[in-house]
């Protein structure tokens, strides 16, 4: 893994939605270190249940194209798109799953590409911070 690169609290909440444990983890746990409040969901229908919760702001989410659940990560984005549209949204896929989905990504904006390292989503969540503040 990378150097920490160490920032102060941020308090942005990240909603990660990834059914690999182990990369769901690591990468929730770096960006714990970096400042950011985490919500974990296995599937879009557990990120689903915690867009629901009116008392849990969630600023941005990192979704595997690929997620289960009763929609996949690609038509979560687009919902949220639609529904919430103050929540930035990145996909992660492999370079397969991002061609499949290509034409739509173009709606939900840039994404990330799997296998990623848990600094290259918080440099992710870092500029989009960044974008959101010079706006």
């Amino acid at each position: 893994m990378n150097e920490i690169r160490s920032a102060p609290a941020l308090d942005d909440a990240v909603l990660l939605v990834d059914g690999d444990i182990v990369s769901r983890h690591a990468i929730a746990g770096y960006l714990r270190h970096c400042g950011y409040r985490v919500v974990e969901a296995f599937d879009t229908n557990e990120a689903m249940k915690a867009l629901g919760y009116p008392s849990l702001v969630i600023d941005v989410i990192v979704c595997d194209v690929g997620a289960g659940g009763d929609m996949s990560g690609f038509e979560l984005a687009c919902w949220v798109r639609r529904h919430r549209p103050g929540i930035e949204v990145r996909l992660a896929a492999s370079p397969q799953g991002a061609a499949r989905t290509a034409a739509g990504l173009c709606e939900v904006g840039p994404h990330l590409h799997r296998p990623y390292e848990p600094q290259s989503v918080a440099d992710e969540i870092r500029s989009l911070r960044a974008a959101r503040d010079r706006a």
